[in-house]
């Protein structure tokens, strides 16, 4: 598709195709709440979902946990098993730099919350940004894939760039999305695409 397309797509109104391929299914916005869940709209129709965080922010408290976790058809509580990797790069205002594997933020056949971003700042104009790929939920064959690209202000003034990557271990069909802020609530904008 070509970039133009591609854009105009992630920037379309909710149900409308832009090149055919990608569509706006959904957008929710949070503001200081304790959850953003995504209970329909995740089926057969289409193969990738791709969630897109706009200015996520931790509301209250600095090194808030940006998470997600999901349900299988007809389960609840969001606590599907996960395995799952997770490194990051840091560059601090004051031009210190880092790369670091996270064991912290993996899950090895784990059921908590996985994260995607990490020691948010919660200072008014301190958020996080970034998307995550969903395959084939609806395959009762497989396991479900994802992976995640996130970057947000952490609250050491660095800007930080998290990789998360993983599958959740279950062969029954992902029909629920749930994204969270760890010990804190969340302000910020998640819209959710269709990929055929």
């Amino acid at each position: 598709m070509p970039l133009g397309a591609f854009k105009a797509a992630l920037m379309g109104t909710a149900g409308v195709s832009a090149a055919g391929d990608v569509v706006l299914l959904s957008s929710q916005t949070a503001s200081d709440s304790a959850s953003l869940d995504f209970t329909s709209g995740i089926d057969s129709t289409y193969d990738v979902y791709i969630f897109k965080f706009i200015d996520i922010h931790a509301h209250h408290a600095d090194d808030g946990k940006f998470s997600f976790q999901v349900n299988a058809v007809g389960q609840s509580g969001y606590n599907e098993t996960i395995t799952s990797t997770y490194f990051l790069a840091q560059h601090s205002e004051a031009d210190a730099t880092d790369l670091q594997y996270t064991a912290s933020a993996d899950q090895a056949q784990g059921t908590g919350i996985q994260r995607l971003m990490q020691s948010m700042g919660s200072a008014a104009d301190e958020s996080g940004a970034g998307t995550l790929y969903l395959f084939a939920p609806s395959s009762t064959t497989y396991v479900k894939h994802w992976y995640s690209r996130c970057n947000n202000y952490n609250s050491g003034d660095k800007s930080e760039d998290c990789f998360a990557g993983g599958y959740i271990n279950t062969t029954s069909a992902i029909d629920e999305i749930q994204f969270s802020m760890s010990a804190d609530n969340l302000t910020g904008t998640i819209k959710m695409y269709g990929v055929k």
